[in-house]
């Protein structure tokens, strides 16, 4: 198989749009009868450097349809397979999308970016293009288009920087990887490694297509062709042109696994060792993250605590099982500093126990039954630490964590340890803390700028729409407002400022459709089935 990697150059100048997009079309005019197979980089329709939303999409309006035309001729003509990244518009905007060309001229498969860039995600008001991502937000499998015998998978620019997606390639036993890229700020010699890597871990070749910046950077390009042993067959470098080659995508790289070891490819290698639970949280359990999550949501609050008891594991796991977006707990601190969950700040109306929970070492705590009083199928259930439920259900689901211990009474807050596990279990874009200590919280937020924090209650009834006003000097995300000391003017000022607001609570359906009727974003309740069934019809999904 003899393929062909196209570099085109490529211009930080808005103003030199036309003229790098017909050197894209003059590129492909030189590709000749004698190649089977054909890759141009990313953005080939816009292969310059465009300011904000209308500047992508005005390129990619003006040049789609004649790059794709341009790309299907040349199939048909050089009797070649082409692949092209260019925009697919749909009714969400423009996705970077690569088109699988087959010899005949026809559109034979779409790949869809799997990792959008920052660029690609931000709104136009932020600097960014606003591309329609919106599938990007789905579980996926990678994506493998067989043609003519040969098995292809896909990665576009960013997509090469995930390294835990290659395994996931690997196991799908691909012969090729297209690779439509750009890499603006990488040196030729990282995305050498980078490039090598990959093959070496899937055991493919890789046809990368990138642009130059110009013949004297070293940065971008490295149009590359790769064997799976990692050894590099074309390196454009800089070059304005094509880089070609013979492939035999037959060919695979095996070598003893371990010493003495039979022949393997390296991932079956290292899959006979894989650790998964060593790494970060990953798969297909992992919840969207709270930033884009939709709204509205029901937060089971204390958990599904009408099929289990409160604030804990059966009662967390049922709700979750079930789909929940949210759920809720409460965090306090023993005698002896550990932190745990539970509502009260008293044990005897949820264990066997009396006094406070703070006045208990948790090794006190160990022998108390907070299940009992539940029900006699839960005899025997034990308190939980926060750490207990990070290591069940870290990344699972958005977690509202209300922190009683950082009211202002209490000395020591805990925060570098609150803050210290969240981020030893991964999931800080997971969880937001919710609490009515507003002098806490300005700590939290010097101490740890990129947690969420959420106002709450602080029993100011003469005036409720103080809530508002200390949100905003906090710069808080949330609010958690508590009925009944809310109103319609509350919620419209707060979302009018962009703060969301959760209300606690609602346990019948009539209650809770009346609240996401008045822009409640989060509703928090006891009874989280009957609740989500009865107004899941109002939740965007």
């Amino acid at each position: 198989m003899k393929v062909c990697v196209v570099q085109p150059k490529y211009s930080f100048n808005q103003g030199d749009l036309n003229a790098c997009f017909n050197g894209v079309l003059s590129l492909l005019d030189s590709c000749d009868e004698s190649l089977d197979l054909i890759v141009l980089p990313e953005y080939s329709d816009v292969p310059c450097d465009v300011e904000g939303k209308d500047g992508y999409y005005n390129a990619v309006y003006q040049n789609k349809d004649v790059l794709l035309k341009k790309a299907k001729q040349t199939a048909i003509r050089c009797n070649a397979i082409v692949f092209v990244n260019a925009g697919y518009v749909t009714e969400n905007g423009i996705r970077n999308t690569t088109y699988a060309i087959d010899r005949k001229g026809e559109i034979v498969g779409k790949y869809f970016k799997v990792h959008p860039a920052p660029s690609e995600v931000k709104k136009d008001g932020e600097g960014g293009h606003e591309l329609d991502v919106s599938y990007s937000y789905e579980n996926s499998f990678p994506y493998v288009l067989e043609l003519e015998g040969v098995k292809f998978a896909f990665l576009t620019c960013y997509d090469f920087y995930f390294y835990e997606n290659f395994a996931k390639i690997a196991r799908e036993n691909v012969d090729v990887i297209i690779g439509c890229s750009l890499q603006r700020t990488d040196t030729h010699e990282a995305l050498s490694i980078i490039n090598k890597f990959l093959c070496y871990n899937t055991n493919a070749y890789l046809i990368r297509s990138s642009v130059s910046l110009g013949e004297d950077s070293k940065l971008c390009g490295s149009s590359m062709v790769v064997s799976p042993s990692g050894e590099v067959l074309v390196n454009m470098q800089s070059q304005v042109g094509l880089g070609v080659c013979e492939i035999n995508h037959k060919e695979k790289y095996f070598k003893p696994a371990g010493h003495l070891g039979k022949l393997k490819s390296h991932y079956e290698y290292i899959e006979e060792g894989r650790r998964p639970w060593l790494y970060r949280n990953g798969g297909a359990s992992v919840s969207l993250f709270d930033s884009v999550k939709p709204y509205p949501r029901i937060c089971a609050h204390r958990g599904f605590n009408s099929v289990a008891p409160e604030n804990s594991m059966p009662a967390w796991g049922s709700a979750i099982a079930l789909g929940a977006d949210e759920i809720e707990f409460d965090l306090w601190s023993t005698k002896d500093g550990v932190i745990v969950s539970c509502h009260d700040s008293t044990l005897d109306r949820v264990s066997n126990g009396t006094g406070k929970i703070y006045e208990k070492t948790y090794a006190e705590l160990l022998e108390l039954d907070f299940g009992i009083k539940y029900g006699e199928k839960f005899k025997g259930l034990k308190i939980c630490t926060f750490e207990d439920i990070l290591k069940k259900f870290a990344g699972r689901v958005i977690m509202n964590i209300h922190v009683k211990i950082w009211n202002d009474d209490f000395t020591d807050h805990k925060i570098e340890e609150i803050i210290s596990l969240v981020r030893k279990y991964d999931c800080e874009k997971h969880v937001y803390f919710m609490t009515n200590g507003d002098s806490v919280i300005k700590k939290v937020r010097e101490y740890a700028p990129d947690m969420k924090v959420c106002v709450g209650w602080n029993w100011d009834v003469d005036n409720p729409m103080s809530m508002i006003d200390r949100a905003l000097e906090l710069g808080a995300y949330k609010v958690q407002l508590f009925k009944p000391y809310f109103n319609q003017e509350m919620v419209d000022r707060a979302k009018a400022n962009g703060i969301l607001c959760n209300v606690f609570y609602a346990d019948t359906v009539e209650e809770a459709r009346e609240y996401l009727n008045m822009g409640i974003d989060c509703v928090l309740t006891n009874d989280y089935l009957t609740i989500y069934e009865g107004v899941k019809d109002l939740l965007n999904r």
